[in-house]
């Protein structure tokens, strides 16, 4: 614990980071949600909630579950606490009633004056624990006012904080119920006590007196000392003050009212600042809680090992009321003191569902573009009260989780394809999406759902052909594709389960065929003989787009020659004429020249 542990604070709606007073704290901007709506006029129902004045509310007609998923979230123990708040306008319900949930478990259901509360129904706390790097938390519509919440915090403490024991660990969350700083004069978080951070910033309420005209309030500047069984991210400030019984009422009581049939633990803090005790044996007193005797003979200087030296006792209790009586009868010495009580509510946490499957119905909302009606947000199966519209879930003892076994979404107005992830919903038994506008081919990966019996697609818009790995669902017993736009041979082995009495429907599709009732198919083709005279069909329109070029190119070069011949033509006439009028007049020379010498005789020689 020697690093400073993960804090992130949240303010619901704020569009930039801000610091409240009077400690400074700082608070991202919003950030996280699946929906909802911001708003400026936030009002604090109480004044104990931190000073935002934004907040973020969820209507009805963004879903009936909304919630910030925060990732990132190192392993570990954490406080997780959310301030509710109320919006400032007269057309919101003044105090709306909803359901809250940390990683898929209800850990808080709002109830009626909530909000009139300067004590822990200001807000929810949980300590829980957070496995898988992200930290999810919820807002459930009862349909009494839309949900609204002011901020929220994750905060890291001790990983082996509140330990009450058997049963405690990562199956089980503890929900605040109250924390009393007993004799304080008024109420402080951890932080104002200076306290360790590894605490979570606890709220302490204070109080007084139990109701009892005869107690009194005691305090202390004296420093005080935690025993080995006392966490050191207990402030020192809260063994600093306490109640005191007195002669007129020793017994120090206390009551408080819970929810029936649950378990609660319960931690009781004290420490002797009573300058009237110095030592062992001086005051020894019994706890009782609901009238039975849990610890006997309490004395807390040698417990604790001294005077001014804390002490923590824990107990869990089964409460099949609603009240919750906590007695400090004295035994030796005439009063009892106590200094801070801690009751939480022991909640088991939900498994939750496959996270592949959950994955898989993120995407199937996106490519059908679910209404937001629909929310959709969270976990589909749990909390148990609020399964997502449209899923059915098992649970697989196996696994220890949830998976999805049904999905009824028919004549819901959807658009879009289905995605071929659906082939991750591995469990699912009965799929009805039928009277929608779904559009695309029917994905093959739907073949390897090997639970599926029910698988109804009818009155879509559903194209190309249907896969032959349908054929491979040998427990599907009714399958309608009917009204489709589907083409091509129905798969051989779907036509034979038609003998083993399963209920198929086809009809409507004007491109099918292949078995009864549909017209008969012609010379089939594999989908490689398809390739193989796409290709070869291919070839050829190369082949001929070739030798039409050739030619053509041939033919111009032709046409080319003859137009030159054509403008050469008269200047060649012209040159073999006047080469024929050359060669006539040297003959006509030369017989001129051997008439004269015949005529003339012989040349005489000297």
């Amino acid at each position: 614990m020697n690093a400073a542990p993960y804090a992130l604070r949240i303010s619901c709606g704020a569009r930039k980071d801000v610091h409240t007073p009077p400690t400074n704290t700082f608070w991202y901007r919003d950030f996280g949600y699946s929906g909802g709506i911001p708003s400026a006029n936030a009002t604090r129902p109480s004044y104990i909630t931190p000073p935002l004045s934004t907040l973020r509310y969820f209507p009805l007609s963004t879903g009936p579950e909304n919630c910030y998923h925060i990732e990132r979230v190192p392993h570990g123990h954490y406080s997780v606490r959310v301030f509710l708040g109320l919006i400032h306008d007269p057309t919101f319900d003044n105090e709306p009633l909803f359901d809250v949930s940390v990683e898929g478990t209800v850990v808080y259901s709002l109830s009626s004056g909530w909000s009139n509360h300067d004590d822990e129904q200001a807000f929810v706390e949980a300590l829980v624990f957070l496995e898988d790097g992200t930290a999810s938390i919820c807002f459930h519509s009862t349909g009494h006012g839309d949900p609204a919440v002011l901020s929220i915090e994750v905060l890291q403490v001790g990983n082996n904080a509140y330990n009450y024991g058997s049963g405690w660990g990562r199956g089980t969350i503890l929900r605040t119920h109250k924390r009393l700083s007993c004799g304080a004069k008024s109420p402080k978080f951890d932080v104002d006590y200076s306290g360790n951070h590894w605490g979570g910033d606890r709220f302490w309420n204070s109080i007084t007196t139990f109701g009892q005209k005869s107690d009194r309030a005691l305090a202390t500047k004296n420093s005080i000392k935690l025993s080995s069984n006392v966490p050191n991210y207990y402030p020192e400030a809260l063994y600093q003050t306490a109640l005191v019984s007195t002669d007129n009422q020793p017994d120090l009581t206390y009551t408080m009212d819970v929810d029936p049939n649950r378990n609660y633990s319960i931690w009781l803090h004290f420490a002797e600042i009573d300058p009237s005790v110095t030592g062992e044996g001086q005051r020894v007193f019994d706890i009782l809680i609901n009238g039975d005797t849990e610890y006997q003979g309490i004395d807390i200087v040698k417990m604790s090992g001294d005077i001014n030296s804390a002490l923590v006792l824990n107990t869990t209790v089964a409460v099949s009321g609603r009240s919750l009586t906590i007695s400090m009868h004295p035994v030796k010495g005439s009063h009892a003191i106590i200094s801070a009580i801690e009751i939480f509510e022991i909640v088991r946490a939900e498994s939750k569902t496959l996270i592949d499957e959950v994955r898989a119905l993120q995407k199937l909302k996106n490519a059908l573009g679910l209404p937001l009606r629909f929310g959709w947000n969270g976990d589909p199966c749990v909390p148990q009260q609020h399964p997502w519209s449209g899923v059915d879930c098992q649970f697989d003892s196996a696994k220890s989780k949830w998976v999805i076994d049904g999905l009824g979404l028919d004549n819901q107005g959807l658009r879009g394809f289905l995605p071929a992830d659906i082939s991750k919903l591995s469990h699912l038994q009965n799929m009805n999406l039928s009277e929608n506008s779904i559009k695309g081919h029917i994905p093959s990966s739907l073949g390897t759902i090997a639970s599926l019996e029910v698988l109804d697609l009818s009155y879509n818009f559903f194209n190309g052909s249907i896969p032959e790995s349908l054929g491979g669902l040998t427990s599907v017993r009714i399958l309608n594709l009917n009204s489709n736009s589907l083409t091509g041979r129905v798969p051989a082995a779907l036509g034979g389960r038609l003998l083993h009495r399963a209920s198929f429907n086809f009809t409507d599709n004007k491109g099918l065929c292949g078995i009864p009732g549909l017209p008969t198919c012609g010379p089939h083709l594999t989908a490689g003989a398809k390739i193989g005279i796409a290709l070869g069909s291919c070839a050829v329109l190369l082949l001929i787009a070739t030798c039409l070029t050739c030619w053509w190119k041939r033919r111009q070069n032709i046409l080319r020659a003859q137009k030159i011949a054509a403008r050469g033509a008269p200047y060649a006439k012209a040159r073999t004429h006047f080469a024929r009028d050359v060669q006539l007049t040297r003959h006509n020379s030369g017989q001129e020249h051997a008439r004269t010498a015949a005529e003339n005789g012989p040349i005489l020689l000297s």
